[in-house]
């Protein structure tokens, strides 16, 4: 690559960052303006619905808040011991953000049971004025977010806040219709637990993906033994050991393995040959492979060359 390519490469990445941070920051703008609002509204109305919106929307905001202070870290230079920079801030910050979904959907859930056992008085037409104005926000941030770059786990992570968001507003909108034609007031309570649940869902999710990455797990639908297959199959191979496949943060996977090459074989010619194939095949370039000939390994072909080999060997026709 030419040094012109590289700058040019380079520059689109920074445009494309900037258009990144401008469309968080307006569906921030949009979303912490109405929030302010609605917890005035879900106070006056006594509105558990509008209030757990309200608070829903204030991960909202917190997701976004994380996602651009991770943009910024994740930007960084590599230096000192942080020899990945700081990519994996924008984990982290889905880590927070999905336990805060499943503490502040905890909290919400037992108020909700309590108001379904002794429902409190509640205006709903302000819950059904309100609920249709946030859905209009909602809908308007979200595409202010479907903008960014929705690869990183980060983004993707304040996105589905949103869109929970939308269904969350939708299920308000209509208990306080219910509570305008018919006088319902536990249709507050139950337009809750249904936004309860809907922050439980992305919690989890968030959770759980942001955890395989930080426990170094392959990225999901990567089968290792597969992989370990299918180099091991590869001419002069004789086998593939302390094969790890791993997340430096979403959208880069790293891979790193011993080969042992037969002792005839070219073994940067071997070295090459499996960086195109998990290049081509499995699109990994950020690959890290230690090759070495059977007779030039510690102790000899039959003595263990590892003293403690890290998962399964893979090796030719098995």
């Amino acid at each position: 690559m030419s040094g012109h390519d590289h700058d040019h490469h380079g520059h689109d990445h920074g445009v494309r960052a900037d258009a990144d941070r401008r469309w968080l920051v307006a569906a921030l703008a949009l979303i912490t303006t109405f929030m302010a609002g609605e917890v005035v509204i879900g106070v006056i109305a006594g509105s558990l619905a509008l209030l757990s919106d309200a608070a829903h929307m204030l991960t909202d905001a917190a997701a976004i808040v994380l996602a651009l202070i991770a943009m910024r870290l994740a930007a960084r230079p590599p230096q000192g011991g942080y020899t990945y920079g700081l990519k994996r801030a924008e984990i982290l910050s889905a880590q927070a953000n999905g336990l805060s979904l499943l503490l502040l959907g905890g909290w919400l859930g037992y108020e909700a049971i309590r108001r379904l056992l002794d429902p409190p008085e509640v205006a709903g037409s302000l819950v059904l004025g309100t609920a249709a104005v946030g859905i209009v926000v909602n809908v308007a941030a979200a595409w202010c977010m479907s903008r960014a770059n929705r690869t990183s786990l980060n983004v993707e992570g304040a996105f589905q806040h949103i869109l929970n968001d939308l269904f969350a507003f939708v299920a308000t909108l209509i208990a306080g219709l219910v509570m305008v034609v018919t006088g319902f007031a536990r249709a507050d309570a139950v337009a809750s637990l249904i936004v309860v649940v809907l922050m439980a869902v992305a919690g989890v999710r968030l959770v759980r993906d942001s955890g395989r990455i930080l426990l170094e797990a392959a990225p999901p639908g990567v089968d290792v033994d597969e992989i370990g297959a299918e180099l091991a199959a590869v001419p002069a191979v004789t086998e593939i050991h302390d094969l790890h496949v791993w997340q430096i943060t979403s959208g880069q996977t790293a891979l790193s393995a011993h080969v042992i090459v037969a002792d005839h074989a070219d073994c940067h010619t071997t070295r090459a040959d499996l960086e195109r194939l998990l290049r081509h095949r499995y699109d990994m370039s950020h690959t890290t492979l230690q090759v070495d000939h059977l007779a030039d390994l510690p102790g000899g072909p039959d003595e263990p060359h590892c003293v403690e080999a890290h998962g399964p060997a893979h090796r030719a026709g098995t």
